[in-house]
């Protein structure tokens, strides 16, 4: 599968400029170094060609609106609104899915005067159809002004992907021309504890990935950062490591309990190829002025990442009793590896890419703790 996310700083209010500092980065596409003496080469997105796009939370409005007076001029009825026509205009021309966080508005069918607000997720397939809506379900304070809670439920989806002809790698010259794919989507203050006030150790999306066996997962993001300006500044085109390592934390179920899916989906199936679940982290950057005129603007910290978590079954392991629940907190129940595609820097502004059935370009292993 071929993922791509679209990282930048979106204006606050600014939706026609966003727009176009969207399509402009789009077409200027992912930078690729032919050498360190070489600026690189610009690689646009038609040329990548994703089977699907992911941009960050609220991307064409900007995220840090004070109140629901406010946000209320940029509020979208879900499949009609400038996300949404920018969404199915970019799906149908580039011919790949594409996911876009926006601010949303649904009217009450049975209460003309009621209205409800959420911070959504709107996905489209490629022919520019409308296949699913998610709702944020834990709010960030910032939501919390304007934004009522999502239902969990909407979480998970089966994607269905109609022109996946590289998924027909792994296994010679079969063509797969559908495939449904289990995936769960959240939007940032989702993959935390509850309101920070659940256990930290609750794991409550980490474990409904687990639960629903799905085998991608879609994060649409804006991740703040408590680095200053010119810290963030001096990273510019390095991720933040910290971060990086918060986000993996938060899926340590995906580490200690074994993944129950059979098929991979990008073809192979257990016990040939390590089980494994994409996480698509797709973060903004830049800044937002702040809600009070007297605290200093919100700062966002970029490092969107494509990565998978990997469990190989050890032969040994397979010779035990290998229950998961019975397992103390310092084994592992695989070799469980991190492979990562792809990670842009704190500050930096393009596309994150990476082809699934390709090597990562870093691989991280996790060791037991020594007894």
């Amino acid at each position: 599968m071929r993922i791509a996310t679209l990282q930048f700083n979106p204006k606050l209010g600014d939706v026609e400029g966003n727009i176009e500092t969207a399509n402009a980065l789009l077409k200027k596409g992912k930078t690729i170094s032919i050498d360190r003496e070489q600026p690189g080469l610009g690689l646009g997105v038609d040329l990548l060609k994703p089977d699907v796009l992911v941009l960050p939370e609220m991307a064409l409005t900007g995220y840090n609106f004070p109140s629901l007076e406010a946000i209320t001029p940029y509020l979208e009825t879900f499949g009609d609104g400038p996300s949404s026509l920018w969404a199915r205009e970019t799906a149908k021309r580039l011919q790949c899915m594409v996911c876009v966080g926006y601010p949303e508005i649904e009217k009450d069918p049975q209460n003309s005067g009621q209205t409800t607000c959420y911070n959504a997720l709107l996905v489209v397939d490629k022919n520019g159809d409308f296949i699913h809506n998610y709702r944020k379900s834990f709010l960030y304070m910032c939501d919390e002004p304007w934004a009522a809670e999502g239902d969990i439920e909407r979480s998970f989806r089966e994607l269905k992907f109609s022109s996946l002809e590289r998924l027909s790698t792994i296994k010679g010259n079969q063509l797969f021309p559908e495939k449904q794919i289990a995936t769960s989507f959240g939007i940032c203050m989702d993959i935390n504890p509850y309101k920070f006030e659940a256990p930290f150790d609750k794991w409550e999306f980490a474990s409904r990935v687990l639960d629903s066996k799905s085998q991608l997962v879609i994060l649409s993001m804006a991740w703040t950062s408590m680095l200053s300006p010119e810290e963030l500044e001096d990273l510019k085109d390095k991720p933040d490591m910290d971060t990086f390592n918060y986000w993996l934390q938060r899926f340590w179920p995906l580490i200690k309990r074994k993944m129950q899916h059979e098929v991979d989906l990008d073809g192979g199936e257990a016990p040939d190829f390590p089980k494994r679940i994409i996480i698509v982290f797709a973060n903004r950057s830049g800044e937002d002025p702040p809600a009070d005129e007297t605290k200093p603007p919100v700062q966002y910290v970029g490092s969107s990442t494509i990565l998978a978590i990997t469990q190989r079954p050890e032969k040994d392991a397979d010779a035990g009793s290998g229950a998961s629940e019975s397992e103390t907190e310092d084994d592992l129940p695989s070799d469980v590896k991190i492979l990562c595609w792809d990670m842009l820097g704190a500050r930096e502004e393009g596309i994150c890419f990476a082809d699934t059935t390709a090597d990562p370009k870093m691989v991280f292993a996790l060791k037991r703790a020594s007894k």
